[in-house]
């Protein structure tokens, strides 16, 4: 037996209209040496459930013959408020009729008066053993579900990596994401980042070193990233790979980079892909981010922040160019010359591409009007918003939405 069960004592309640009933039941048992004890004793019905619930009694003893509440309304509220409680019943009422009841109500036992002591501890000792046993199994279950929760974080990073390298189906997908407590639903967001080569105090990063980096990004990332579904972990080539559940996470997953330059002095390299909405076209998206952001090329730290600056705030339909400038402390003429040079688009090529990607998302992911989602990426009008997208997606907003709608109607048939 369980050590902490066999010092337990399981609480009993003796609801019964005659005193001397309810002595003759107390003095008739041994409740230490059978690890039980009296909580309360009731001498009606309404007193027995309030009693009851008050002590949150493990067992109850009650004559169906009662005032105010009788043994059988009695077990039924006992029912719905103490589930898990056992009852027994003890009556002078023999009537097939009255433990036809009771046994729908799922009494442990039918004894009728006067209770013989020796059966009344045959029946509190069996009561008892359900007791423990049903205890017993529900610590294992509860010690098997910490063990299981304490492994989500490998369980995840092994299920996520076999996700991404291909081979697994739909139904096994969304199997091992509802087990795993992650989202049921492709990621909104694939991130990857790759510590570099080599810090500013050594050419190469000995594997100690690469080690206390990689758990210092993993903790930045997992703040940075709070508020988000996630899932954070290395793949086999040492990248940090994320999977994020947020439409709203773009502009926070690219803070990591600048808050890993500020703290830990290190340049890490950065790349977020837009995930299909496909869960099986995932591992296309991963192996392109992973060729991305090996390939990465160096950006100044102005034209980062210029980056991040835009993220944060393309949403602000006054957004300018003007404004970034003076933000970042630099003139519009040479901040739109960095952005062209290392970026290799316009400042408002890069504006329009940001908003029109999350116009996308928003058209695809969510209910919101045209004009809602048009104020939402930044533009003052409906008919503004539409012409842009429509220059840049060659569809209207609506068109698009629509055949959105059509694809994911035709993948469902």
């Amino acid at each position: 037996m369980n050590e902490a069960l066999s010092d337990f004592r399981w609480k009993v309640l003796i609801a019964d209209d005659e005193q001397i009933i309810r002595e003759g039941i107390r003095d008739s048992v041994d409740w230490e040496g059978m690890r039980l004890t009296v909580a309360a004793e009731a001498e009606d019905g309404e007193e027995a459930l309030e009693l009851a619930i008050r002590h949150g009694v493990h067992i109850m003893l009650v004559d169906l013959n009662m005032p105010i509440m009788d043994g059988i309304e009695l077990m039924k509220r006992v029912r719905e408020q103490l589930p898990d409680c056992k009852i027994v019943i003890i009556t002078g009422h023999d009537e097939f009729a009255y433990a036809q009841k009771a046994i729908r109500l799922q009494v442990k036992d039918y004894i009728l008066k006067p209770a013989n002591p020796a059966q009344l501890a045959k029946v509190l000792r069996q009561v008892r053993g359900e007791l423990e046993e049903e205890t017993s199994r529900q610590q294992q279950w509860q010690e098997t579900s910490r063990q299981i929760t304490r492994s989500y974080p490998l369980l995840r990073e092994r299920f996520c990596q076999q996700w991404l390298d291909g081979g697994m189906t739909a139904a096994e997908i969304a199997e091992q994401l509802q087990f795993l407590k992650l989202p049921d639903a492709c990621p909104d967001w694939l991130g990857v980042i790759r510590l570099p080569e080599s810090a500013s105090s050594a050419a190469v990063l000995k594997e100690d070193d690469r080690q206390l980096y990689g758990f210092a990004v993993d903790n930045i990332a997992a703040e940075v990233l709070a508020p988000y579904p996630k899932t954070i972990f290395r793949d086999p080539f040492g990248l940090i790979v994320i999977l994020l559940w947020s439409l709203e996470a773009e502009a926070d997953f690219y803070r990591i980079e600048t808050l890993v330059r500020t703290h830990l002095k290190i340049a890490a390299e950065v790349h977020l892909a837009e995930a299909t909405g496909d869960v099986l076209g995932l591992p296309v998206v991963y192996r392109k981010a992973k060729f991305a952001v090996m390939r990465e090329t160096v950006v100044s730290p102005l034209v980062r922040r210029a980056k991040q600056y835009m993220l944060e705030h393309f949403g602000d339909s006054g957004f300018t160019l003007e404004a970034m400038a003076q933000s970042l402390q630099t003139s519009p003429a040479y901040l739109s010359r960095m952005i062209k040079q290392e970026l290799g688009t316009t400042f408002n090529s890069y504006l329009t591409q940001l908003r029109i990607r999350r116009a996308t998302r928003l058209l695809n992911a969510t209910n919101l009007t045209i004009g809602e989602i048009a104020e939402q990426v930044g533009y003052e009008t409906q008919h503004y918003f539409s012409t842009a997208f429509k220059r840049t997606t060659g569809l209207s907003p609506l068109q698009y939405r629509k055949g959105a709608f059509g694809r994911e109607d035709a993948q469902g048939e």
